[in-house]
């Protein structure tokens, strides 16, 4: 059984027992979060896709974690200008474990 979901303008496959980062939701550690943004469903036999989004469907998840990812250095230069910009970013994510899948 496995869903495809959209949270955070990306879409992700995601079956029951998986753990994935995904862009900050709001909780802490230990919250339940139901996802309703299901694009598609799947239990092996029978497939749902959803017009855009599979009616009735939700995926049930629990936040591990809530943190900053590795810094990625943004360098800007242009030549013979003396022009030259470094900046840092770290993307806040929350790692999300999936409990289980719900349609009907």
């Amino acid at each position: 059984m496995y869903a495809i979901i959209q949270t955070g303008g990306k879409q992700y496959r995601v079956s029951p027992g998986d753990v994935l980062r995904v862009e900050r939701l709001p909780g802490e550690r230990g919250d339940e979060i139901t996802l309703d943004q299901v694009l598609m469903v799947s239990d092996g036999q029978e497939f749902r896709v959803g017009v855009p989004l599979v009616e009735n469907a939700a995926v049930k998840t629990r936040i591990l974690q809530q943190g900053k990812a590795k810094k990625v250095v943004v360098y800007k230069k242009k030549r013979r200008k003396n022009y030259r910009r470094r900046q840092g970013h770290r993307q806040l994510f929350t790692a999300l474990q999936i409990q289980e899948i719900i349609f009907s």
